[in-house]
C-alpha cells in the first residue's frame, strides 16, 4: 500500500533536515516511490535601522514529501 511521509525544516537547517530524511530512510527499509519538495517564500523582516534599503529575510520554511511503499507490503526484503 502506498503511503506518505512529510518532512518540515528550516532553509538555515538543510543539514539537519537532510540527516532526519537519510536516516528515516535508512531505518525504515521503505521503497521510495516519488520524493517532491518545496521551498515558501521568503518574507521581508523590514529594514534594519542605520542601512538604507537593505532588507533581511526570515529562513523559508522547506517541506518534503515522500511517497513510499513498505517493504513488508511489497513483499519484504
Amino acid at each position: 500500500m502506498q503511503q506518505i511521509r512529510l518532512f518540515k525544516g528550516l532553509e538555515s537547517e538543510l543539514k539537519g533536515l537532510e540527516g532526519e530524511i537519510n536516516a528515516w530512510l535508512k531505518s525504515s527499509g521503505v521503497r521510495v516511490l516519488s520524493m517532491t519538495s518545496n521551498i515558501a517564500p521568503q518574507t521581508s523582516r523590514g529594514e534594519r535601522p542605520g542601512t538604507q534599503g537593505f532588507s533581511a529575510f526570515a529562513p523559508s520554511d522547506i517541506l518534503v514529501a515522500i511517497l513510499y511503499e513498505d517493504s513488508g507490503a511489497a513483499g519484504g526484503r
